[in-house]
């Protein structure tokens, strides 16, 4: 029995203090179940092993001294025990023989019946056996037929049917496989199949996102050739439509109506090659979306469905990035059309994948990447534009640019953002068209023989005439035709008629619709500071003859109708009504080239007409008759102006030549005026202003035998650039100058005349009788010298009052008082021989 004592934890110390305190120790130990361990490490660290065993011999004697006290007081118990064991020893052999003999007896009797149930139990066990061999064998050929099936699908490339046949393999068969070697099979080449299959739906997809770059370029090349076609056809249609405007404006009764028909075979095509692929014949060989569909279903038959979008729209991004790269080896001049078209045709396999894709990237996505593809766009065409100085070359690109836009447009993508970079950069386009217009029309100025333009041809004249509808009769002439004008007009003309249309086609199709203003605008700088500039220049620095000035006046006269046909073209090319445009009045923009040519002409003119009025110095200012048949100087100047006016009407149009001859005759009549206020003639009598009168009323004759050339009306305003001189002869041979002073009579009579000249000229007039001063002693007083005398005093008094006024003004301030004022204060003085001022 186990001691009832209390038990304590006996710790060795360090070392044995002697054999029999140890002995207790490890006693005291092994009675309270402690672990003896301390005490083995100890004993073997100290080198004592055999000192631990026979302590350990010792505590095993003192057990067994216990347990034999144990047995010695329990001893008769034990004895009493062991003999209820002896007799319960005999009942259990009765018992077992009893047992013996009935269970001999009831193997006996069970013995067939043994032997059958166990028949039954091996055949009942053989069935089972056999069924689920049957079941077995049922699942593996069903499964090899899927393997078979899935083999023939891999190897006819029906990936996602062979995907199919995989999943209902693992998902029917993999767990109820009955062998194990066929089911350590499958679950290897199960994900060895679905690998196999998205490495070739992956090798697919890369060979399909290599092919759709040349097919989107050839797509976006086809799209925008679409674009240029329809673009094409609303041109025709305008130009059928200003050709009805143009012949109901001219006939109305002629009109004839006709019902357009949109050609709609090319949007029907483009839009059957976009959605058909190859069945239709697609936009471009080998157009397919197949290979994308096919590896986006079998990714979704993965569960990869996020990935592959994922993997798509970062690839196709990349694709997109990279067609922004513009080539510095390549002139983008000649690069453009491709780098526009692998963008548009980008798009337009986006917009069909979008549409069709099932939900393979986004409409979110794809106006990411628009938005990303527009701004590369406007900042490659930022750069570009600014790098050009060839305005040809400017237009080219604009114009592939707006057919992209409108090709995007088709698809719904918004482009306001590429239009708005084309009318950025109107005015530098503009700008370079206008210099290389001045360097063309410089180029055929410099070229201009000042000669007639001589056509041989009807298709000559119909080039240079009719073409800028520059006759002036609807009758074709007979050839060959000998023009007005010189070639530097059809020239010219063709140049202005290319900057027109080339200004509308940069306008056009750029998202504004009203634009003629704007085309207006850089004609009438073309016109203006390129066309007439060049002119004056040439006027100035090149014409040497009065042939080459009467060319070039006759040049302007035709330049003058040209410029009507420029802005009624530019209104057609423009959509505008000519109606509209004929309504306007404007300017003739070449007034200065005009002016100078006809300045020139008429210049020179007067510089043979000097020569000619040299010979006013050889009158008599004191002659005693009149001569009756005009002085030499007039005669040589009407046989000159004569001479003229026979060459320059075969040139110059009547309103040309009216204008210079007027200012021809202008000029004779200052220099006649001249003369007589000259400090050459001291004098002169009424018998040399008769000759005068004669010499005036000559040069009348000439201007009003020019009625055949002019009307009646330009005939008469000829003879009124003769005003002055004719004003003057008849105040100086009138009866009454002092009429002179009188304001209606002045206005009527008198309006050219400037009371200055008047004044010193008729201080020069003497009577012919009385060669002092109109006074002759003894005899009667002329009433013609008495009324002289009054206008001379009169207009002296003016002349001193007014005097330190009109000193401070110049020649046309003068004339301005002559006309607004001094009418009425000649009246006051008329009226009050002492004027008040």
């Amino acid at each position: 029995m186990q001691s009832t004592k209390s038990r304590r934890r006996i710790v060795p110390e360090n070392g044995f203090g002697g054999d029999k305190q140890d002995q207790l120790l490890l006693s005291s130990a092994i009675a309270n179940g402690e672990d003896i361990s301390p005490f083995v490490r100890k004993a073997f660290a100290a080198g004592k092993p055999d000192i631990l065993l026979q302590h350990l011999k010792a505590v095993a004697r003192s057990k067994e001294a216990e347990i034999e006290e144990v047995c010695k007081a329990h001893y008769q118990d034990f004895i009493l025990a062991v003999d209820e064991l002896r007799s319960l020893l005999s009942d259990v052999d009765d018992l077992k023989s009893s047992l013996s003999l009935s269970n001999s007896h009831l193997q006996a009797v069970a013995q067939p019946l043994l032997a059958t149930l166990d028949a039954f139990i091996e055949t009942r066990n053989v069935n089972a056996n056999v069924l689920l061999c049957v079941a077995s064998i049922k699942i593996c050929i069903q499964i090899a037929e899927l393997c078979a099936r899935a083999n023939s699908h891999l190897k006819n490339d029906e990936l996602y049917l062979a995907l199919r046949c995989v999943d209902k393999i693992e998902r029917n068969y993999l767990k109820v496989t009955p062998l194990s070697t066929l089911k350590n099979m499958l679950e290897k080449q199960i994900p060895a199949v679905r690998v196999y299959v998205e490495k070739k739906t992956n090798k697919e997809f890369g060979d399909w996102l290599v092919e759709i770059r040349t097919v989107s370029r050839n797509l976006g090349q086809f799209a925008i050739g679409q674009a240029s076609s329809a673009r094409q056809r609303e041109e025709e249609l305008r130009m059928r439509q200003r050709q009805a405007e143009e012949q109901s404006r001219l006939s109305l009764r002629d009109c004839v109506y006709a019902l357009e028909e949109e050609d709609e075979s090319l949007d029907l095509s483009f839009a059957a090659g976009i959605d058909g692929g190859r069945e239709n014949g697609g936009v471009s060989p080998g157009f397919d979306l197949t290979p994308l569909y096919r590896a986006f279903h079998v990714h979704q038959s993965l569960g990869l469905e996020d990935r592959f979008k994922q993997y798509y729209f970062e690839n196709r991004k990349l694709q997109l990035t990279s067609d922004f790269q513009v080539s510095s080896m390549t002139p983008f001049l000649e690069s453009h059309q491709t780098f526009f078209a692998q963008i548009a045709g980008f798009f337009i396999v986006e917009d069909r994948v979008l549409r069709t894709g099932g939900g393979l990237i986004s409409k979110w996505e794809v106006e990411n990447l628009w938005e990303m593809a527009i701004s590369k766009i406007c900042s490659v065409l930022e750069d570009q534009f600014s790098r050009m100085q060839t305005a040809n070359h400017l237009l080219l690109i604009k114009d592939y640019v707006s057919l992209l836009g409108v090709s995007m447009r088709r698809f719904g993508y918004p482009v306001d953002a590429l239009l708005d970079v084309l009318s950025k950069h109107r005015d530098k386009y503009h700008e370079l068209l206008l210099s290389d217009c001045r360097k063309q029309i410089t180029d055929a100025l410099a070229a201009d023989k000042f000669e007639q333009m001589l056509m041989k041809k009807e298709y000559e004249y119909s080039m240079n005439v009719l073409a800028f509808q520059l006759q002036t009769s609807d009758i074709i002439p007979a050839f060959p035709y000998v023009a007005p004008f010189s070639s530097t007009v059809p020239d010219c003309c063709r140049i202005v008629r290319s900057f027109i249309e080339d200004s509308v086609s940069f306008m056009s199709y750029g998202g504004q619709l009203d634009f003629y203003d704007v085309v207006k605008k850089y004609l009438d700088r073309l016109l203006n500071e390129v066309l007439d500039e060049a002119l004056v220049k040439l006027i100035g620095n090149s014409i040497h003859g009065v042939s080459q000035a009467m060319q070039v006046a006759a040049n302007m006269a035709v330049f003058e109708r040209a410029c009507d046909f420029f802005f009624k073209h530019a209104a057609q090319l423009s959509g505008i009504p000519l109606r509209m445009v004929e309504r306007t009045k404007r300017q003739f923009p070449l007034r200065k080239a005009r002016d100078a040519a006809e300045d020139m002409l008429s210049g020179m003119i007067k510089t043979k007409i000097d020569g000619f009025m040299s010979l006013i110095e050889n009158v008599n200012w004191m002659g005693d008759e009149p001569l009756q048949g005009g002085n030499e100087y007039v005669n040589e100047v009407i046989i000159f102006l004569e001479t003229f006016v026979s060459t320059a009407q075969q040139i110059l149009p009547p309103e040309v030549l009216k204008r210079v001859l007027q200012d021809v005759l202008s000029h004779i009549s200052e220099k006649i005026v001249g003369a007589l206020l000259g400090d050459s003639v001291k004098r002169f009598n009424v018998n040399a202003i008769t000759g005068l009168d004669i010499d005036i009323r000559l040069l009348e004759s000439f201007a009003e035998s020019q009625g055949s050339l002019l009307c009646d009306t330009d005939a008469n305003q000829l003879k009124s650039g003769l005003a002055e001189s004719r004003q003057l002869v008849n105040l100086l041979l009138s009866n009454n100058p002092e009429n002179f002073l009188n304001p209606v009579i002045r206005e009527k009579n008198y309006n050219a005349l400037d009371y200055k000249k008047v004044v010193t000229i008729s201080e020069k007039l003497r009577d012919p009788s009385d060669r002092s001063f109109f006074t002759t002693r003894g005899a009667r007083p002329n009433p013609k010298k008495k009324s002289l005398d009054a206008l001379i005093r009169r207009l002296r008094e003016v002349n001193s009052t007014f005097c330190p006024w009109i000193k401070q003004c110049n020649g046309d301030a003068c004339n301005r008082l002559l006309r607004m004022g001094f009418i009425m204060i000649l009246w006051r003085i008329n009226r009050d021989p002492k004027p008040r001022i």
